[in-house]
């Protein structure tokens, strides 16, 4: 089970209630969300470890864990991917 209580579980590692909130307007709502998310989007490890709060460095499988297994795979993966799921040309990520 995946899900428990408001958090996302992969493994040993989580995404806090705050910021699945943020994944699933992205998601759902095709919302654009802060710097950490975008860099976890666009798959982009370097500006995601640059990016991340202690929180999110020490359980960013978790975030993998999610898009891979629970967000469709058209809306992350790249730059271009995330640029056309939310319909915008401009530069999202770093």
């Amino acid at each position: 089970m995946p899900f428990k209580d408001g958090i996302y579980w992969f493994r040993q590692f989580h995404i806090p209630e705050h910021m699945l909130e943020s994944i699933k307007m992205y998601v759902n709502e095709k919302r654009p969300v802060g710097d950490f998310l975008k860099a976890v989007i666009c798959n982009d490890l370097r500006e995601a470890v640059g990016c991340a709060d202690d929180m999110n460095i020490a359980n960013l499988p978790a975030y993998v864990g999610y898009f891979y297994n629970e967000a469709p795979g058209v809306c992350w993966g790249s730059r271009g991917e995330m640029e056309k799921w939310l319909g915008d040309e401009t530069d999202l990520c770093n």
